[in-house]
């Protein structure tokens, strides 16, 4: 090994080819064998072997000690090492480097004094490596916490010496890597020592001072911070005020600031000023995925070249970004490419994310049957673990696929649950897996194991979930037990934040409609708009569709129920008015048509009703409600439009096959044509479904 520097103030270590390996240290333009001052280390005599490296190359008590414990630290002695870097005073060092770094010379010019300012930056390196390599050895001895601090006051060493910041001229290289290695150390250092927030403000000040970091080490102490914010399970708060610039994009949280850390890191990237790391994409994807804005890493990647990376590989990507920010229809077309027999028709996540977009979506489920199967096959190998994430998502897709016929439907609904049996198998502590097959349970209406499984879910998650008390008032509200499904409701609302508390209040409002108490219901509802608004404030005025999504009830939705209750009270003018305040926020809506018919029909007004009720389907081809109205509004017309209503009722059969009102308007029909039969099958469905319908769609809390 050889280390060069300049002759005037430099050092170095040789070894030289000379019989056996003969090693150097020189200083000063001096040289000098370590073969005697090891010997006196080897001694203990630490105070002879600085008087001969002082003697032999011209150095100061600070300089000698530093150059012994760096001898020591390269021999494997770090206890040694530890005994000679005790002996540096940091301090004084720095009261004798700092008038001299104050003087250093700019860009514009250099002083003819250059030499001396040349050898004062390697004694700064000299000592402020020492401290550094006391911080390795105190690391490597396990004492972290006394390591941390010796790294960090090599940095507010650099920062007295160098108060203006490095200057990026006339820099020591040895003295700038000294620096970038306890920049980087640091954190590191506080992390093994659980000291989080230390570590926090270890990456902000690495990344805010002025250290003259080169783009890779940088791009590493990057990456380390987004890591730390996205899984540290701390945290962080938003940067001090001290740090802010007017007008610029300050973070909130852990999340938001690594996520601007890593859109740092892909925009180097782009511009060729780091290497490649698939690592950091992947955190990114995950950290938006968090806060459904991942369209926003889909637009960079559809600007990225072509032949960056492989094409395959940014279709997958694209397609978990799209799917993270609720564009699933995009994301399986992406999917779709991917898949492709002439791509890499057999890669297992992609065909996992394929089969769970499709399982969300009636019409999608039976290709996404395909995908589960194909994912099922290829988990083998070191992909084991994932067959059970296949079992689940076909089972998801089995329970969601239209049926042509009871028959079919009987067997899908007899596979899908054993799909999901086969998956809790091999994930039995997956609380997940335990609420989708709630969930299933409950829609075949098999509800004494659906309430097995909801109290299940609750008693794994520790009651620390929403869905999993809304299942639970859901299947009881479904046994006709609405006392106690609300006193669960109001249970949840006790343990849940206000933010939180949207969709109780809704099936509450629903629980006392049910319980025949209106003016109760309109009560719930109204503290229910006075949350979603007072949420509207908080946000802004701007704030995506996304995000009101996440908050599962929106202000359009409690206009519409109040427009509903009102409705079902011939309250009209007050229906009218909630519903003009629905339409405001969505102005075209199949549910604002929905009520809009029905007021209508009320009134009498069956054209206007019947026009409603249709425009709703061009909105929304597969909204099942106006199918329904529309087919009991027919059956009354007289004989000739009954093929007409028959084949409407049948359709929202088809789509929701334990729809009772479906069921019920289908059995009028078949009665007002001389269908006997038939007609007494389906009024049974329909009282069957009355005694286990619930206030709200079990697929409502998905």
């Amino acid at each position: 090994m050889q280390e060069s520097q300049s002759p005037v103030g430099g050092e170095s270590e040789k070894e030289e080819e000379v019989g056996m390996a003969v090693r150097e240290v020189c200083a000063n333009g001096l040289c000098m064998k370590t073969t005697e001052v090891e010997a006196k280390l080897d001694e203990g005599n630490i105070q002879e072997a600085e008087s001969s490296l002082r003697e032999g190359l011209s150095l100061n008590f600070e300089e000698a000690r530093a150059l012994l414990g760096r001898l020591e630290y390269q021999r494997g002695n770090l206890e040694g090492a530890l005994r000679v870097f005790d002996g540096i005073d940091l301090q004084a060092a720095i009261q004798r480097l700092q008038p001299i770094a104050e003087k250093l010379p700019s860009k514009k010019g250099r002083p003819r004094t250059e030499s001396m300012h040349t050898i004062s930056q390697h004694a700064a390196s000299l000592v402020l490596e020492a401290i550094y390599l006391k911080a390795k050895s105190l690391q490597k001895l396990g004492r972290v916490t006394d390591a941390a601090n010796e790294c960090k006051s090599v940095l507010d060493a650099v920062e007295k010496i160098f108060y203006l910041g490095i200057p990026d001229v006339l820099v020591d290289n040895k003295l700038q890597d000294t620096v970038s290695r306890a920049v980087e150390l640091l954190p590191e250092l506080w992390k093994q020592a659980g000291c989080y927030h230390e570590a926090m403000s270890a990456y902000r000040r690495a990344l805010l001072s002025q250290w003259n970091l080169e783009n890779d080490c940088c791009a590493r102490i990057q990456k380390g911070f987004a890591v730390f914010l996205l899984y540290s399970g701390v945290e962080a708060g938003p940067p001090s005020l001290a740090v802010q610039i007017d007008g610029s994009y300050v973070p909130r949280n852990n999340l938001e600031e690594s996520i601007l850390l890593l859109m740092i890191l892909m925009r180097k990237f782009y511009l060729g000023k780091i290497k490649w790391d698939p690592s950091v994409m992947e955190h990114l994807t995950f950290a938006l995925s968090l806060c459904s804005q991942t369209s926003v890493l889909a637009k960079q990647l559809e600007e990225v070249m072509p032949g960056v990376f492989h094409r395959v590989e940014r279709w997958k990507t694209m397609a978990f970004c799209y799917s993270g920010a609720g564009q699933n229809k995009v994301a399986l077309n992406l999917l779709r490419k991917s898949l492709h027999n002439h791509e890499k028709p057999d890669d297992l996540t992609s065909l996992l994310l394929a089969a769970k977009i499709c399982s969300e979506d009636a019409l999608l489920a039976a290709e996404g049957v395909g995908y589960a199967q194909r994912a099922i096959v290829n988990a083998q190998g070191i992909n084991e673990h994932l067959k059970g994430v296949g079992l689940r998502m076909l089972g998801l897709c089995l329970g969601k696929q239209v049926s042509s016929s009871d028959f079919e439907r009987s067997r899908l609904q007899s596979d899908a649950l054993k799909s999901l049996d086969g998956a809790v198998a091999l994930e039995c502590n997956n609380p997940d897996l335990i609420f989708e097959l709630g969930v299933q349970y409950a829609e075949h209406r098999n509800l004494n194991l659906a309430l097995r499984y909801a109290k299940q879910f609750i008693d794994a998650t520790g009651g620390s979930i929403l869905k999993g008390w809304r299942l639970l008032a859901l299947v009881l509200s479904a046994q006709q037990r609405f006392p106690e499904a609300e006193v669960v409701a109001d249970a949840a609302l006790d343990e849940t934040t206000k933010w939180e508390q949207g969709p109780l209040l809704r099936m509450k409002a629903k629980l006392k409609i049910a319980q025949s108490s209106p003016m109760d219901a309109i009560e719930t509802y109204r503290n229910l708009l006075a949350l979603v608004q007072a949420q509207r404030k908080s946000f802004g005025p701007y704030r995506g569709m996304d995000q009101i999504n996440d908050d599962k009830v929106n202000e359009f939705e409690v206009w519409h129920g109040l427009a509903n209750l009102y409705s079902s009270l011939s309250h009209w003018r007050d229906a009218e008015i909630c519903l003009e305040k629905a339409r405001a926020l969505f102005e075209y809506s199949a549910e604002t048509l929905h009520t809009e018919g029905i007021i209508c029909e009320a009134r009498g007004q069956i054209q206007e009703a019947l026009a409603a009720y249709i425009n709703a389907l061009l909105l929304e081809p597969g909204y099942v409600p106006c199918k329904i109205l529309i087919g009991a509004v027919l059956s009354k017309m007289g004989s000739k439009v009954l093929p007409v209503a028959r084949s409407l009722l049948s359709d929202a059969l088809r789509i929701e096959p334990t729809n009772r009102m479906a069921w019920y308007y289908l059995g009028v029909v078949h009665k007002d044509d001389g269908r006997v039969g038939d007609a007494i099958d389906c009024f049974q469905a329909a009282s069957m479904l009355e005694e286990s319908d619930p206030i709200e769609s079990f697929s409502s809390i998905l």
